[in-house]
Formats: C-alpha cells, sequence, structure tokens
C-alpha cells in the first residue's frame, strides 16, 4: 500500500512539474521552441500559425450586399364617383318691396343669400338709413320716396324712384373672414303720370371654396377632400358660399405598430404660404377645430370610426375684399402609437354649446380655451411622425341670389 501511495505521490509530481515546465516556457511563436531545462520543447506551433493564417483569411474576405432598402409602394390613384356633378346655384329671392303713394317699404330676409347664414341688422342699410323694425328673420325699412338717398329719374310717362339696399358684411368674431358678401340691391318705384304703382325690386347676388405631400419612413399622410357621402375623392375644388368642405386626414402606416391619426393646426390663406397675410388659423392648440366657436359654424369634427382615419368639415368661407375666392388650407398631421392615450396633446375637438372630443373624451377638451401645448407630444418612448400637408386652390363661388 505504502508503495502504491509513493508511485502516486511521484506521478502527481512529474505531472505538475510538466504543466509548471509548460506555463512557464517563453512563447515564441514565430522563432524555434524554448530549449529548457529537459532539451528541446516540442510543441505544435505550426497548428497555431495555421488557425491565425485562417481567421486572417475570414477577416479580409468581402461580398457586395446585394439587399436593398425597399422601396415605399406607390400611392393608390383616388377612386371618384362616376355620377359626380358640382351643385348648380339656385336662385333664392329674400328682398321684397311695396312702393306707396309717398313711401316706399322695403322688406329683406336675414337669410339674405340664401344660404342659411342671417346677416346682421347693423350690416344692412337702405341708402345709409338703418331698418326701422326686425323680427327673428326679416328686416324692415321704411322710408319717404324722397329719403334714405333715393334718386328720382322723370321719364316722358313715369316717375322712377330708385333706392339702393346695401349689405357690407363684417369679420366674424376676431376673425378676418366672412361667410357672406357685400351685396347691392336695386329698388326701384315705378309711378305711371296716370298713377299706377308698381315696385320692382332687383335681386343681389352673392359671393365665397387640395395636393398631399409624400412620406417618410414608409408612413404616408393624406389630406384631401372628400365627397357629400364621405365615400370617395371630391373631384372638384369648387364650392358656393354656405356649403361643407369636407376634409379626411388619414395615415397608411405600413408595417408599423397601429397609430392614429391627428391634425394639430390648420390654416387658410390667399396663396400657398402659411406666413402670408391674411391668414385664418381656424384649427389649432393640438386640435381644437375654433372656427365653430369664433363664427357660429357648422364645422367639426366628425366622431371618430377608425384610428387611421380622421374627417373634419368646415363651412366654406372666403376673405374679405379678396375677390378671386380662391383659398389654400395647409393642415400639420400628425401619428402617434393607438394605444396613447387621448389627452390635451391628442385629441380632436369640436365646439357646440361647449367642446366635444371626437373619441368621446371630452375631458382632453377642457384646454381649448386656454393653451394645450403645455408638454411635448411624446409619451414615454412611444414615436411620433408628422407632417405638413395642404389642400389648395380651393375655390369659393358666389352663390346667385336669382
Amino acid at each position: 500500500m505504502q508503495n502504491k501511495l509513493f508511485s502516486m505521490k511521484v506521478s502527481v509530481l512529474f505531472f505538475f512539474c510538466g504543466v509548471y515546465g509548460a506555463l512557464s516556457a517563453p512563447q515564441n511563436w514565430g522563432a524555434r521552441p524554448a530549449v529548457g531545462r529537459y532539451g528541446e520543447q516540442n510543441r505544435e506551433q505550426p497548428k497555431v500559425q495555421e488557425q491565425k493564417a485562417v481567421n486572417q483569411e475570414k477577416q479580409s474576405f468581402r461580398e457586395p450586399i446585394s439587399w436593398k432598402y425597399p422601396e415605399p409602394p406607390a400611392e393608390e390613384e383616388p377612386q371618384y364617383p362616376q355620377d359626380f356633378q358640382l351643385k348648380t346655384p339656385v336662385a333664392f329671392d329674400s328682398v321684397s318691396a311695396v312702393c306707396g303713394a309717398n313711401s316706399v317699404r322695403v322688406e329683406a330676409k336675414k337669410d339674405l343669400l340664401g344660404i342659411g347664414k342671417l346677416v346682421r341688422a347693423a350690416e344692412v342699410t337702405l341708402g345709409g338709413c338703418p331698418a326701422t323694425g326686425e323680427d327673428a328673420q326679416v328686416l324692415v325699412f321704411e322710408s319717404e320716396l324722397h329719403g334714405c338717398g333715393s334718386e328720382l329719374v322723370i321719364s316722358e310717362d313715369s316717375f322712377i324712384y330708385a333706392f339702393t339696399l346695401h349689405h357690407i358684411p363684417a369679420p366674424l368674431g376676431d376673425s378676418r373672414i366672412i361667410r357672406t358678401r357685400e351685396v347691392t340691391v336695386s329698388i326701384q318705384c315705378q309711378y305711371q303720370r296716370k298713377h299706377d304703382v308698381s315696385s320692382v325690386p332687383l335681386n343681389p347676388t352673392s359671393s365665397p371654396f387640395s395636393a398631399t405631400k409624400s412620406s417618410e419612413e414608409a408612413l404616408l399622410f393624406s389630406l384631401r377632400l372628400m365627397s357629400d357621402d364621405w365615400q370617395s375623392t371630391r373631384p372638384s375644388a369648387q364650392f358656393l358660399l354656405g356649403d361643407m368642405m369636407k376634409f379626411e386626414v388619414s395615415v397608411r402606416q405600413f408595417h408599423h405598430v397601429p397609430l392614429r391619426v391627428m391634425v394639430d393646426s390648420c390654416v387658410a390663406t390667399v396663396i400657398p404660404n402659411i406666413d402670408t397675410v391674411p391668414r385664418y388659423a381656424f384649427l389649432g392648440n393640438n386640435g381644437c377645430l375654433f372656427d365653430s366657436q369664433l363664427t357660429d359654424s357648422s364645422s367639426q369634427f366628425l366622431p371618430r370610426a377608425y384610428e387611421d382615419r380622421l374627417q373634419f368639415q368646415v363651412e366654406a368661407f372666403k376673405f374679405q375684399q379678396e375677390g378671386s375666392g380662391v383659398i389654400y388650407i395647409t393642415c400639420n398631421v400628425r401619428a402617434a402609437v393607438a394605444s396613447a392615450p387621448v389627452d390635451a396633446t391628442n385629441k380632436a375637438c369640436s365646439f357646440s354649446n361647449g367642446w366635444t372630443e371626437a373619441s368621446g373624451n371630452h375631458r382632453a377638451c377642457s384646454c381649448c380655451d386656454t393653451d394645450c401645448r403645455t408638454g411635448s407630444h411624446t409619451t414615454g418612448s412611444e414615436a411620433q411622425w408628422e407632417q405638413e400637408k395642404a389642400v389648395g386652390p380651393i375655390t369659393v363661388n358666389e352663390r346667385p341670389q336669382w
């Protein structure tokens, strides 16, 4: 037993010495093997050198990369309704006159242009004379035949007293826009020399209103005019005062997570430049549609049915003293992940006896009368995308009175 133990100790000692000698030998891979106490050490150096050569070969190997980032898909051609037709202006009789023996009585409907917008009494005069009476729907003017700026024309067989009814619209609220036009109505009272009396009112005429920029990161935004039933793109950008201009903003997300699209602001100008005057910011403060509050219009966001689409409508308007009726609409549209909460910076609010939100979370609109831009759009690590989109030229034509 002792002999066995002694033999094992000698073996372990010898193995330890062998390992120690190998570790302590100098590593000179490119030269001759080291010479130690027990002679030359035959290490298999060629294998190490061979491995190193293979590694160098791998490092110097290069191949051209054939993969390319995919091109964004082409925009789909808009589908226009086949039976679309522009509305034919309808005549509207809103002024009447009764000529008496020595006076005239003129009645003018407050819906002077027949578009559902009531004019204010202070904006309408008969030859400079204000209305002598009014009710909810009608303004009444009464004058002597020689009063209120009348002009007398005498012909061979008649006398003609000519009056002029003026409507000069004032800008709505604090804005610079109008939704009616300046109107002049000529009214004549003709008196035959045999004392036959007649009245000949001449009715007034009226007046009032697209393009997408492409995407980044396969995220395509669109702002377009929609048909009256919201089913297709509107093939014409011509409107009449009193019409509703219907807009849809959308985002095509492709490989992204589900997104919600919003409209942060919109500005109307007479040329495609938002930094020009006149300009009308009818939507702002991160999604508050001010137009209905400022001008008592029917402009509003529609209830949101899809996260990646948002629809809103604005009553057609034109700028005061701009005869062309041409308007450009430029909006800042934005997308956020659909899971982001509807809050002060992610909302679509309309005003009608108070602020309401298109998704139903009306509390998000509580800042519309103050300042909703209290922080960044981003919430945590949620990514945001936004672009500026424009629609135009939109032409708002006058609605004829008759």
